[in-house]
């Protein structure tokens, strides 16, 4: 399934190579089908976002493209390899960094780095080279030597990025790569990979359920429901294709179940949305109009009103525009757990 390229969303992309191509790819288990048909492309250089809620088929769609599960059907072509045919030539140009932490926590942080190196059969003068300016890229220098289990969770997701470059990969693959960080370090990693692209000439694909890393770090998104890819662009591109460029946030003192009508009703709304008792997201094309309508409105029926703020279009919304739900982690549950026979991150 081709999603809809949100106002010419690849037409910068299209200019340049691409790195990765994938062509109407199929992923069944049985009677289940977790991936259905989905068809883009990421350009080299680029940070290509897999948006999504846990289950969308998101890690399965990294899967097939990193070889670790077959194709059902349709191809993946990474760095002009077939995923199906040349296997082995797309292993050495990729680098791979999973949801969970599988570093050997009783080896050193250059330990962990040495045998990952090894494994890809890098020589050693130009291992030693690459641990160096890796641990430099990741600031872990100083901890080179420390036992990868006194790490903190930050250090030790650095640690994982690390390991993943240490061969030099062209394309570098992240699954949920800040999940379960704290703020603070959840940023630390995002500037992290920011320079890493810059310096380093890497395309990176990243999978995530975080509407700020989508934003922040991504040239472009792909929002992933269901097995299907329902929207493609820049996240400007994607914020200025949902009905609506600004969003006022209310909330009454009390629950009405006439108020999704009444504000409808207001000048310049496109949607409402109910977050919670008394509670609603108004998407809008004047904001300051619908607050002092919303305000004048809200005073003639003696309501009164607990909090009212006026903010941009965000992911969020162009989520519930083209899923008709919002992204959150307790709203979504897995439907598929994968087979162990097949492996997994």
């Amino acid at each position: 399934m081709t999603a809809p390229e949100v106002q010419n969303g690849t037409s910068s992309a299209a200019t340049r190579l691409a790195a990765i191509r994938v062509e109407t790819i199929v992923k069944r288990y049985g009677d289940f089908e977790a991936v259905k048909g989905i068809d883009f492309e990421v350009s080299d250089g680029e940070i290509f976002g897999l948006l999504g809620p846990n289950g969308a088929g998101k890690s399965t769609l990294i899967r097939m493209m990193t070889t670790l599960i077959p194709i059902t059907s349709g191809r993946a072509i990474i760095a002009g390899h077939d995923v199906a045919k040349e296997p082995n030539a797309v292993r050495n140009v990729i680098g791979v960094i999973p949801q969970a932490l599988t570093s050997d926590l009783d080896l050193t942080v250059e330990e962990n780095l040495s045998i990952y190196a090894k494994l890809y059969s890098v020589p050693k003068a130009e291992r030693e080279k690459n641990i160096n300016e890796i641990l430099e890229a990741v600031d872990l220098i100083k901890w080179r030597a420390a036992e990868t289990k006194t790490l903190s969770g930050g250090m030790r997701r650095r640690l994982e990025i690390a390991r993943g470059l240490v061969h030099n990969p062209r394309i570098f693959f992240l699954d949920e790569p800040t999940t379960g960080l704290d703020p603070v370090s959840r940023i630390a990693v995002w500037e992290m990979l920011n320079n890493l692209k810059k310096n380093r000439n890497l395309t990176m694909l990243l999978t995530t359920h975080y509407m700020e890393e989508a934003d922040r770090l991504c040239d472009r998104i792909a929002i992933v429901d269901h097995g299907m890819l329902v929207a493609l662009g820049t996240p400007v591109e994607l914020k200025r294709s949902v009905p609506g460029s600004e969003v006022v946030e209310v909330q009454f003192n009390r629950e009405d179940e006439q108020w999704p009508g009444r504000l409808r009703l207001l000048a310049g709304v496109t949607d409402v949305q109910s977050q919670s008792a008394g509670v609603y997201r108004i998407l809008t094309g004047n904001g300051s109009q619908t607050t002092t309508e919303l305000v004048e409105m809200a005073s003639k029926l003696s309501e009164q009103l607990t909090s009212l703020s006026v903010q941009n279009t965000s992911l969020d919304d162009v989520f519930v525009h083209y899923t008709g739900r919002q992204l959150r982690d307790e709203q979504v549950k897995a439907v598929f757990r994968m087979p162990a026979k097949e492996g997994a991150f």
